[in-house]
């Protein structure tokens, strides 16, 4: 089980977004990292070809697991992330205020 999911709160702790906050639009397992739109831009110049305009894009990159710290929803607090068995199933628990961090709706 991973500690970050999709719509998760986070807050970046560090680079050049130190202190910026978003929601987590995609979990890259295998790179260990997650995409927040608005975070983390750079831009890339793009070659036009074929109906496609060409042009300066600016494009979000993948932040590693260990550069962003959850947002507790329950004590709004950055917090860390811990684990305890609900029944049969593992839930995560924020480490501040010891309360379950529910699942997150998706749209």
């Amino acid at each position: 089980m991973l500690k970050f999911k999709k719509g998760d709160k986070i807050q970046v702790t560090q680079g050049k977004d130190r202190g910026r906050k978003g929601t987590i639009e995609a979990v890259l397992t295998k790179k260990n990292a997650v995409l927040v739109q608005g975070l983390n831009m750079y831009k890339k110049h793009v070659k036009g070809y074929q109906g496609q305009k060409g042009g300066v894009y600016d494009v979000p990159r993948p932040l590693a697991f260990s550069k962003v710290a959850l947002i507790c929803p329950n004590c709004k607090k950055i917090t860390r992330i811990g684990f305890e068995k609900a029944g049969e199933e593992k839930v995560r628990i924020c480490r501040k205020c010891n309360r379950e961090i529910k699942k997150v709706k998706e749209k």
